[in-house]
């Protein structure tokens, strides 16, 4: 192929995949299956390859390029990201109609719009010659983070405007939410799970830590999607253009752009219409398939908004009704313990049930058991439950007034509710474990875990296919993953299977065996072991028998590896059932022996400066942005050390939600305390 030919191809193929993005992300309506989408992609990755000079910045396969960032550059805005003030009820969207109508001294010429509330982070995108050069977060509302590099990896985000539109091609700004739909949050958790990581709280947050990890190949694993809601022109000509003067015709335009745009937007006349818009969705807002928590009120005249400008850091030709709390009062019936599928104990309300948000709430989740005692939660209470920006409703507090003379203090079990294996609970961490890897509840998560891609690799042992496995008979522990070869037959029987499914699995389970020690010791489940811990573990000791071996002090006196790890690895290899477990692979196979290697100190020296070179710190709770592990690789990176525990040789502690003893520790000691947002900003400094 020529060079002409590869350009005229290339340029083909990305306009194609552009245009499958905007109606899979964009509209909901996929014209071609996943298989033939992944082979344009693949076609046009080989043509770059051969092509390298050929490549734009636009191109699908450049959603995630480059190496990780250290720190996100500030984005001034061009126009300043006003928040809006709110209002609660019927008279206050009055009372804001009234200043609409004084400022203008009429009523708004083109009436108002009435739009969802997303809940989400607000991004400005900035496009010059109709591609993206800018993202940027809102920041103090005149500068922001320039986080470009991240929010190129969202899909339903253009990176190329392909529009006949001459407005197309000028300097043009593009603000709207970013955020996570309720299915996709729900997978993210489900993945955090299988992997033995704490889900996060809520989409929001979750977003929002998202948008500042520095890693770009993190965060396009994130499951981030963009709406957007206001145009601003850096040129005159357009944004003076009279056939764009509302908001409305705005909104048109970036839905021609490509951009998603909310369907539900209306144009209405006055409060009674902005009402009925308000208490329609108030009471529908559980239909939807994301997260909103109320409605956005704006006068629909662009000119207008120039007319009437904006007060403090408040527009004063927008307003934003915001919906009441989620909120009901029920009695708690009882407290069960939920194993999660790496053996994390969760205390479950057992409720009587009520309706909240148009759905019959009849569980909810009550944290841990710090949480129980803090609140003093006791069966028989009135409790208040909660179902805001999170997926899983919570209990937030109980009425006292109405709690029972004889009630009794709730006593945390200490055996596990599946296998009886007693619970432990590491120093200061608020969770309870059941570390038996044969429990029943965890079977299919530690399976599914054991063969992930970052693990064994066994193409076909997903959550589906181990659970069929398991409800088979087929499966109880991992080592029966190399059974599985033997029982063909039983396999083909299976509904959804057959013969060439089955020999692709037994092909995969066989070449399993030939991946790297660290791999395998990671697919193991040991808490606090993850991808980079397996790896510095094998590097250290060379093998996994020579770790099981070791003291506890030993293997904390691996670089980056703190006394909370520590303890967790030695008491994993202690375990009797655990030691069955390894004897047991080890004679069907699996590889024990890796390569030591020379100890390389990583990290930046302390001689090179910056907040967190030379100091110590201790992570408690649960961070939304990053899991600990990320958190620890990146203090280190940076030339912190991270310690296990609190003591007066600590710097700082960061504190996530759901914190833990740390936190009482470190104020008895006077050490400080970061918040999440804090050491995000420290991190990005």
């Amino acid at each position: 192929m020529t060079t002409v030919q590869a350009r005229t191809r290339m340029e083909s193929l990305r306009n194609e995949i552009l245009e499958h993005d905007r109606l899979y992300y964009v509209e909901a309506r996929p014209r071609i299956s996943d298989r033939d989408y992944d082979k344009l992609i693949d076609e046009l990755r080989d043509l770059e390859a051969q092509f390298p000079d050929l490549i734009t910045s636009d191109s699908p396969t450049q959603r995630v390029a480059g190496e990780p960032t250290k720190l996100f550059p500030p984005a001034e805005h061009h126009v300043p990201m006003l928040s809006l003030a709110n209002t609660y009820s019927t008279d206050e969207v009055a009372a804001f109609a009234k200043r609409v109508h004084d400022a203008l001294e009429h009523e708004p010429s083109e009436g108002y719009t009435c739009e969802l509330k997303f809940d989400g982070v607000a991004m400005s995108l900035r496009y010059a010659n109709g591609r993206l050069i800018r993202g940027a977060t809102r920041g103090d509302g005149v500068t922001g983070d320039d986080v470009t590099a991240n929010v190129r990896t969202i899909k339903s985000i253009p990176l190329k405007i392909v529009s006949d539109s001459k407005s197309a091609q000028s300097e043009f700004e593009v603000r709207g939410e970013v955020f996570m739909d309720i299915k996709g949050f729900q997978r993210l958790n489900e993945q955090r799970e299988a992997m033995g990581e704490p889900p996060f709280a809520n989409a929001r947050n979750s977003t929002a830590g998202t948008l500042k990890t520095l890693d770009p190949r993190e965060v396009v694993k994130r499951p981030l999607r963009f709406m957007a809601y206001q145009l601003l022109f850096h040129d005159i000509e357009f944004e003076e253009d009279s056939s764009l003067n509302t908001h409305s015709k705005r909104l048109d335009l970036l839905r021609e752009f490509g951009f998603p745009v909310s369907k539900e937007t209306m144009v209405v006349k006055d409060v009674k219409e902005i009402m009925d818009f308000v208490m329609y969705w108030q009471e529908k807002r559980d239909t939807l398939p994301f997260e909103i928590d109320g409605v956005v009120i704006k006068v629909n005249s662009s000119d207008e908004w120039v007319r009437m400008g904006a007060v403090a850091k408040s527009p004063r030709w927008a307003i934003a009704f915001k919906f009441e709390t989620k909120q009901a009062k029920t009695r708690l019936l009882g407290i069960t313990l939920q194993v999660g599928r790496m053996g994390t104990i969760t205390p479950v309300a057992e409720l009587e049930p009520v309706g909240l948000t148009g759905i019959t709430i009849r569980r909810a989740t009550l944290h841990n058991a710090d949480e129980i005692d803090r609140k003093d939660f006791r069966i028989g209470d009135m409790v208040i439950i909660e179902r805001g920006g999170e997926v899983i409703p919570k209990v937030v507090g109980v009425d006292i007034a109405q709690r029972h003379d004889d009630s009794k203090p709730f006593h945390f079990p200490h055996k596990c509710p599946e296998c009886a294996s007693e619970l432990i609970r590491p120093p200061d961490e608020v969770s309870w474990y059941c570390e038996n890897a044969e429990c029943p509840a965890q079977i299919i998560g530690r399976i599914t875990h054991f063969a992930a891609r970052g693990a064994m690799d066994i193409a076909g042992l997903g959550d589906q296919s181990v659970a069929q496995f398991a409800e088979a008979g087929l499966l109880h522990s991992i080592a029966d993953v190399y059974d599985l070869p033997s029982k063909r037959a039983e396999l083909i029987e299976l509904p959804r299977m057959g013969e060439k499914k089955a020999d692709n699995l037994i092909a995969g389970i066989e070449a399993s065996k030939q991946r790297p020690v660290s791999r395998f010791l990671f697919g193991l489940g040991i808490r606090h072991v993850g991808t980079s811990v397996a790896k510095l573990l094998i590097d250290e000791f060379g093998s996994i028998d020579a770790i099981a071996e070791a003291s506890e002090e030993a293997i904390d006196e691996v670089p980056s590896i703190g006394p909370e790890i520590a303890a967790s690895i030695f008491a994993y290899f202690r375990l009797r059932r655990n030691q069955d477990l390894l004897h047991r692979l080890r004679q069907l196979g699996l590889p024990f022996k890796g390569e030591k290697k020379p100890r390389v100190l990583g990290g930046a020296p302390a001689a090179l400066g910056g907040f967190f070179a030379g100091k110590t710190f201790v992570l408690t709770g649960t961070l939304d942005a990053m899991t600990r592990d990320e958190a620890k690789e990146k203090i280190e990176s940076l030339g912190g050390k991270v310690s296990g525990s609190v003591s007066k040789k600590t710097n700082f502690v960061v504190a996530g939600a759901e914190v833990g003893s740390k936190l009482d520790k470190a104020n008895e000691l006077g050490v400080k305390v970061l918040n999440e947002e804090a050491f995000l900003k420290e991190l990005t400094a």
